[in-house]
């Protein structure tokens, strides 16, 4: 899954990096180490421009809620269950199936945080004596320190609650796709710990290699066969993966400090 990232990447590095033709610096986003749920995050998308003459969908850096709102729901209020979409089930998901065919987006990030449960603190809760564990942090990130492309969904939805004309009308949200975790070796694992993504959980974030942006942002790729290809996951070895303060966990907290590589673990031996 994911649950929490970084991205402390100014816009206007995203802006070259991705090709956008269109930014407006007023909806400029400040770093954030430590990305929540429901927090507003830079999303690389392709649309025509409103109210333009050409249809041209246009390369476009904009501002999206994490956690996805479907068009048709009623209210926001599953929003933040819905930060994650599967990649094994997005197509026939109602929530995502629309979003997938036609609002493809690139969610920009340094890395995501994962936490492991360590022995010691596995053994208590088996025991009994312990009902909530703590757990180690660790942050991924692509090995050679290129831009983590996360692969996202994004959906406009209107608040009916309020009148045309109000600057709260219409929410645009996203979601995360996530897919198995990778079972290979990290690129640089750390030197006490987890040796693949598959040890420290499950489910990771859906990475998109540079070579696929193109077809992913285009709303124009709408095969069901092409879709699929789309969601299949990078070469294995591109990551790295370390261990980081337990501050992380405190979504109050929030800076570079964040991202600092421990020498260790601080939740005793996990492996």
């Amino acid at each position: 899954m994911c649950g929490r990232f970084a991205a402390s990447r100014p816009p206007e590095d995203l802006v070259e990096i991705f090709g956008v033709e269109r930014w407006e610096p007023e909806e400029t986003l400040d770093q954030d180490w430590n990305v929540a749920p429901t927090k507003q995050v830079h999303a690389v998308l392709e649309r025509p421009l409103k109210d333009a003459e050409s249809r041209r969908p246009v390369r476009q850096l904009r501002v999206l809620r994490w956690g996805l709102v479907p068009s048709w729901s009623k209210s926001p209020e599953g929003a933040a269950r819905m930060i994650n979409a599967r990649a094994e089930t997005l197509h026939e998901k109602p929530s995502f199936k629309r979003a997938f065919r036609s609002r493809r987006c690139i969610l920009p990030a340094d890395g995501y945080y994962e936490w492991v449960t360590g022995t010691a603190e596995r053994e208590l809760e088996v025991e009994g004596k312990k009902k909530r564990p703590r757990k180690q942090p660790y942050f991924v990130t692509p090995a050679d320190g290129s831009v983590f492309a996360m692969a996202g969904l994004y959906e406009f939805w209107r608040d009916p609650t309020l009148p045309d004309g109000h600057p709260n009308a219409w929410w645009a949200t996203c979601s995360v796709i996530t897919t198995e975790a990778e079972t290979g070796p990290l690129g640089v694992a750390p030197a006490e710990g987890p040796a693949t993504l598959a040890e420290i959980h499950p489910r990771m974030p859906l990475m998109l290699t540079e070579d696929r942006w193109d077809a992913w942002l285009d709303p124009e790729t709408t095969g069901p066969d092409e879709l699929r290809a789309l969601l299949a996951p990078p070469p294995e070895g591109l990551m790295r993966a370390y261990p980081v303060s337990t501050a992380v966990s405190n979504v109050r907290n929030n800076g570079p400090e964040l991202l600092t590589e421990l020498e260790g673990p601080e939740v005793g031996t996990l492996f």
